[in-house]
Parts: C-alpha cells; sequence; structure tokens
C-alpha cells in the first residue's frame, strides 16, 4: 500500500537528513579558514571601516556617535578637529567590537554657526571624517523639544490629510466617472509617493553601515510589507464581507501607507533641524503641507459611494497623518540612516501594494463599461498633482 504524501510526518530521519549538507557545509568553511584556502597571503593594509552615524553638540562638547562596520575590532586613536589634534574619551572604551557602537566625547569649544571638520585615526592610522556644516546644540529630548517636534507632524500630517478629509462631503456629489477618476487619480498620487520614499530609503541605504546591507533591507522591507498586506487583503476578501467593507478596507490600507510615506517625511524635517538647518526644515514643513493636502483626498476616494462613519473617517486620518509624529521625534532627537532604511522600506511596499488593490477595484468598476482613458488622465493628474507640489520642496 503507498502511503499518502499528505500524511507524512517529519521524523528523525528527515531532521539528520536536512542537518548533513549544513554540518559538511561548515566542515568546509573551517578547513578553509584554517588553511587559507592554500594561499599563505597576509593583507596589505588592516580593513577597517568607521561609521559615524550621528553627532550631537553641547555647550563646550562634541559628542560621535561611530559604529564599527568593519571585519575586525578597531581602535580610535586620534582625533583632528580643524587640523588640531584634540584630547578626547570613547565610552564604553577606545576599542570598539565589530559591529560594536560607542560614543567620542570632546571637550571643544565651538561657536555656534561655525563649519568644523573633524577626522578620527584608528590605531592603524586609517583616517574617517565628519563635516559639521553648520555648529548648533543638538535638540535633546526634554518636554519642550518632545512637544514641539510633535507639533510639527501635526503640522506636516495631521492637518493637510484632515483637510483633503473635508472634501468628502463635495465630493460625494460626484457622478459614476468621476468616482473612476478620482480612484485613478488616488493609484497615481501613490505610485509617485512609492517611487520618492523608495528612492528616499536608497539615499539612506548610502549612509547606513555596510554590515547592515541598506539594499537588502529595502528588499525585505518592500517585499514583506507588499506580500503580508496582500494575504490580509486576499484573507477579508474570502470571508465574504461585502463590497462596502472592501472598499472601507482598501481605504484603512491607502491611509496606512500614506502614514508610512509621512513617517518618512518627519524623519527628513527632523533630521534637518537635528542638525541646524532651521530654515530647511521650516521649508520643508510649508512644503509638504501643501503637497500633504492631496493625500488625504487619495484615502475618501475608495468610499465616496459609501457611508462611513465619523469615526471612521477619523481613524483614517490620524493613521495617515499622526506617523509624520514619530518621524519627527526619531528624526530630531535619535536619527539612525538603519531606522530609516527600514521604515522605508515597510513604506514602500505597502504603497505599492494599495496601488495593486486599487487597480483591481478599478478594473471591477470598470469591467461593465470601460473607461481607459478616464483611468489614464486621472493617474497622470494624481502624479502631476504631487510632481507640482514637489517643487515647493526639493
Amino acid at each position: 500500500m503507498t502511503e499518502n504524501p499528505t500524511t507524512k510526518r517529519f521524523s528523525l530521519r528527515t531532521l539528520g537528513l536536512l542537518l548533513l549538507p549544513i554540518i559538511a557545509l561548515a566542515g568546509v568553511i573551517f578547513l578553509f579558514l584554517s588553511t587559507g584556502g592554500g594561499l599563505d597571503l597576509e593583507p596589505a593594509a588592516p580593513v577597517e571601516d568607521l561609521t559615524i552615524e550621528r553627532y550631537a553638540l553641547e555647550p563646550g562638547g562634541i559628542a560621535l556617535h561611530v559604529r564599527n562596520a568593519g571585519p575586525e575590532p578597531l581602535t580610535v586613536a586620534t582625533v583632528i578637529v580643524n587640523d588640531a589634534v584634540w584630547p578626547f574619551t570613547v565610552e564604553p572604551e577606545a576599542t570598539i567590537p565589530r559591529l560594536g557602537r560607542a560614543v567620542v566625547h570632546l571637550e571643544y569649544p565651538w561657536s555656534e554657526g561655525e563649519a568644523y571638520g573633524i577626522t578620527l585615526f584608528t590605531a592603524n592610522a586609517i583616517p574617517f571624517e565628519v563635516d559639521i556644516p553648520v555648529a548648533f546644540t543638538t535638540p535633546q529630548p526634554t518636554t519642550g523639544t518632545f512637544w514641539s517636534f510633535a507639533l510639527i507632524g501635526v503640522y506636516v500630517g495631521v492637518i493637510p490629510v484632515f483637510l483633503g478629509i473635508f472634501w468628502f462631503p463635495a465630493l460625494r456629489q460626484l457622478g459614476r466617472r468621476w468616482l473612476v477618476f478620482l480612484m485613478a487619480v488616488t493609484a497615481g498620487l501613490l505610485v509617485f509617493l512609492g517611487l520618492d520614499t523608495l528612492v528616499e530609503a536608497l539615499e539612506n541605504a548610502a549612509n547606513a553601515p555596510a554590515p547592515f546591507q541598506g539594499i537588502g533591507l529595502i528588499g525585505i522591507g518592500a517585499v514583506a510589507t507588499f506580500l503580508l498586506l496582500d494575504a490580509l487583503s486576499r484573507r477579508q476578501a474570502s470571508t465574504g464581507t461585502d463590497e462596502a467593507a472592501q472598499r472601507l478596507s482598501i481605504a484603512y490600507m491607502i491611509a496606512t501607507g500614506i502614514g508610512l510615506h509621512n513617517l518618512g517625511e518627519g524623519l527628513s524635517i527632523g533630521a534637518a533641524y537635528n542638525v541646524g538647518e532651521i530654515a530647511l526644515g521650516a521649508f520643508l514643513v510649508v512644503g509638504f503641507i501643501i503637497q500633504n493636502i492631496t493625500e488625504g483626498l487619495g484615502i475618501i476616494a475608495p468610499v465616496l459611494r459609501d457611508r462611513p462613519g465619523l469615526r471612521s473617517l477619523l481613524w483614517m486620518g490620524l493613521i495617515g497623518g499622526a506617523p509624520a509624529i514619530l518621524g519627527a521625534w526619531i528624526g530630531g532627537l535619535a536619527p539612525s540612516p538603519t531606522l530609516a532604511v527600514l521604515f522605508l522600506a515597510v513604506g514602500t511596499g505597502a504603497i505599492f501594494e494599495v496601488v495593486y488593490e486599487i487597480a483591481k477595484l478599478v478594473q471591477k468598476d470598470t469591467s461593465r463599461q470601460p473607461m481607459p482613458m478616464t483611468v489614464f488622465y486621472g493617474v497622470l493628474t494624481g502624479m502631476l498633482l504631487l510632481w507640482v507640489t514637489g517643487l515647493l520642496i526639493k
């Protein structure tokens, strides 16, 4: 009698067969490291990589937050500030293990508004540089700065998104073709936001420590988020919920994707304020306020034919806008390029999955009466809206 493949169980024999190649591989690696692969060669120079993740200035002192991104431990031996060797201390210690973090403290009488160049030399005389373009007291995590950055997030994300949602009563008066057009506009908005978020993620990946593989982190975050949201959407569709509930679900997903994008905007603004670029930070705030009002329109587009409750509209506005507050906190008080890459990657995956859901919804709505040019003009309009408002930011 032949055993049904579906009834086979995981046995110790199966486990042994699975582990055998892994054990053999470990043996090969050990043999290579022990013998050097038959090559008796020494490296011409030590391979060291010290990433200066951020700096913080306080009256009479500078703190450099560094991470050892090289393959071996390294030791910080000398610090030069504007061509002058300067005394320093390292916390917890000057020798930093692989992927370890440390803080280099300098008691330096810097002057506000001045520029400084700092070079750290390791014990092997390998230099690593960081420039401070404008000396400015770094915001500390106090109650005052906490609420100040929260207010910036409200201005950037919450208020504009809710102003866009306030179009809901007027847009409900439009006909079916206009509703399809607005759905296409939403898709265009999200495509533009997705590309913009992806570019921001790539820019931050270049600043992240090499061992964290920023590009790979983008792939993991984006793909995992896309597939997770798609699985959740398919599970909900299989439960037999009505079309109105599915459209409301898509609206929430749009709000989530936009919220993750606004988190990235908050990171950018907070980081600008963190390094003293006040004019740039204020410029970004004004630009994002103008740009983000269109995001509220995108959130409500799927439910214009329905009657979602006031609570649902309130939650969608908060989901879409409030993450800008979190982004401003992180960027302003504890900026991290690695964390920024992960957040932006998740946002990219969420946005493009929502575009996919909108495409399915538009296809269903136009199955009886195709409107290819309406969809074309809508998508193009959505992308152009953000491109034009982006002229105020870039």
